[in-house]
């Protein structure tokens, strides 16, 4: 009688007599090793009253009625008998105390994991060869396990883009991030095709921008003549705005009111006094 390479099955041989006891043995096998569940794998003797087909896994070579078993091997209580089952690499085994899955990974089981290089993994939704990570949910959280935690968007070159996009139906509304170069970009768009830039942060100098213009702020090209200092800032001469709205320089008079002024306020922006 010959048996099964992976489960070790015996088979029924041609001619064989009394069949049914090697079917009943090959059934009996499957029902402890197709989804298997351990009760537990810390128990270095076997128990005093097992349930009939209860499993377990030997931590260390076997003492007892488990003697002659090496560790790792699946024990069954099967019949009023132990029978033993020697792991093979692959087999997976849920361990009921612990909650866990274990696989056998040759010399130990060990709790089985998410491989650590995937390709594609979806969590509710489908991944595919551009969205290789792809989450449907209502939330999603990010937790610190230590002093802080940090989401990081990395590009390879600095005409790439690593960017935060915000749709609406799978349509581009609003941008921001590193879009096409080193600087940082706020973007919005009425349709998902048509981008206007709102703010723009120069890398090297940390000058900010405003390319669609401001709300409220009429361009100024000439800075105005006469300057002050107001706690130990210099106002006036050096102040220009823009037709695009950059600020550039100081803050001086902007609308005919006293030198160091904004809109007109003696000493003051936007009115409120110094």
């Amino acid at each position: 009688m010959t048996t099964t390479p992976n489960l070790g099955l015996p088979y029924i041989d041609a001619a064989q007599a009394q069949k049914n006891v090697t079917h009943n043995e090959a059934i009996r096998s499957l029902d402890a090793l197709v989804q298997t569940a351990i009760v537990t794998r810390t128990a270095a003797t076997p128990p005093a009253a097992p349930a009939d087909g209860a499993c377990y896994i030997l931590p260390t070579a076997g003492t007892g009625a488990w003697a002659g078993a090496t560790a790792g091997t699946v024990a069954g209580w099967q019949d009023g008998i132990w029978v033993f089952y020697p792991p093979k690499i692959g087999w997976l085994a849920w361990i009921i105390d612990e909650g866990m899955t274990a696989n056998w990974t040759g010399t130990a089981w060990q709790a089985f994991s998410v491989p650590s290089n995937m390709a594609e993994l979806g969590i509710n939704a489908t991944a595919d060869p551009t969205n290789k990570l792809s989450v449907s949910s209502s939330a999603v959280l990010l937790n610190n396990i230590g002093n802080g935690v940090q989401l990081k968007l990395n590009k390879r070159a600095a005409t790439d883009t690593a960017s935060v996009l915000f749709q609406d139906n799978f349509s581009g509304r609003a941008e921001f991030g590193l879009t096409g170069d080193d600087g940082f970009h706020v973007k919005v768009s009425p349709n998902g095709s048509a981008w206007r830039e709102s703010v723009h942060i120069d890398p090297s100098s940390g000058i900010v921008s405003f390319p669609s213009g401001t709300a409220g702020l009429a361009p100024v090209t000439t800075p105005p003549a006469t300057t002050t200092t107001i706690g130990g800032i210099i106002v006036g001469a050096n102040l220009s705005v823009a037709a695009d709205g950059t600020l550039s320089a100081t803050i001086g008079n902007l609308d005919g009111g006293t030198a160091a002024s904004f809109f007109g306020g003696t000493a003051a922006i936007y009115g409120g006094h110094a």
